[in-house]
């Protein structure tokens, strides 16, 4: 009996660490339509976000019942209440993704300067491999490298401010209705890193019982779900 808990256990932290797998390619995809303007892509995103809402609500309930039925207590209560909380930033960065992808039904038709463009793929370069270290961090339980992910987030907060650098520099109305729109996408993709950090101050959590708060807070969102 016990063992079939602790796999299942064992399959409940599996599927996260599927679930962050699509969200790190919904969000490279999101991205490379954004850049490219490949209105193909980001549909494919749009939809692959049923499959991430199906899978996160699946895997909420499967966590519950897990919880009711079995009645972990310390170390599994912890790594199931902190797999609960993992999931929800999955679910959300996915909508972060979406959102992007949107940005580029928006943009598709029109171009800007290049070096907007440049910016957007640099930070998404960026946070792919923040997500990347996250998801590896998470499946190994790799402490240190889960401390790093706050530092690796510091310069996807620095190319966003430098957007509203060259924002100012726009003249027409057209482009800076377009870059509006890029602005909006550069800052979900700050959104992303910044649940990736989440993520990382959770593992810590689950593998130590002491709770250590980054500097990014949860509570502040300044994003519009995806719909």
């Amino acid at each position: 009996m016990r063992e079939n808990y602790r796999n299942e256990l064992k399959a409940i932290k599996a599927e996260v660490v599927d679930i962050g797998r699509l969200v790190i390619e919904m969000s490279r995809d999101a991205t490379v339509s954004l850049v490219e303007g490949d209105v193909d892509l980001a549909e494919r995103v749009i939809t692959a976000d049923d499959d991430l809402d199906t899978r996160t609500l699946a895997l909420e309930e499967r966590t519950l019942e897990t919880i009711a039925t079995q009645f972990p207590v310390a170390r599994d209560l912890r790594l199931l209440y902190s797999l609960a909380h993992i999931n929800i930033h999955m679910e959300r960065m996915g909508d972060l993704a979406v959102n992007i992808a949107k940005a580029t039904r928006r943009t598709a038709e029109r171009t800007g300067p290049r070096t907007l463009y440049d910016l957007i793929r640099a930070q998404g370069n960026l946070v792919h491999r923040v997500l990347e270290a996250m998801l590896e961090a998470f499946e190994t339980s790799d402490l240190e490298l889960a401390y790093k992910l706050e530092e690796m987030d510091e310069p996807i907060d620095h190319l966003f401010k430098q957007f509203f650098r060259e924002l100012s520099r726009l003249q027409e109305e057209e482009e800076i209705e377009w870059a509006s729109s890029m602005v909006l996408a550069s800052r979900y993709l700050e959104r992303i890193a910044d649940h990736a950090v989440d993520i990382g101050e959770r593992l810590v959590y689950m593998v130590t019982g002491e709770f250590e708060a980054f500097d990014e807070s949860f509570g502040d969102e300044g994003e519009s779900p995806a719909s």
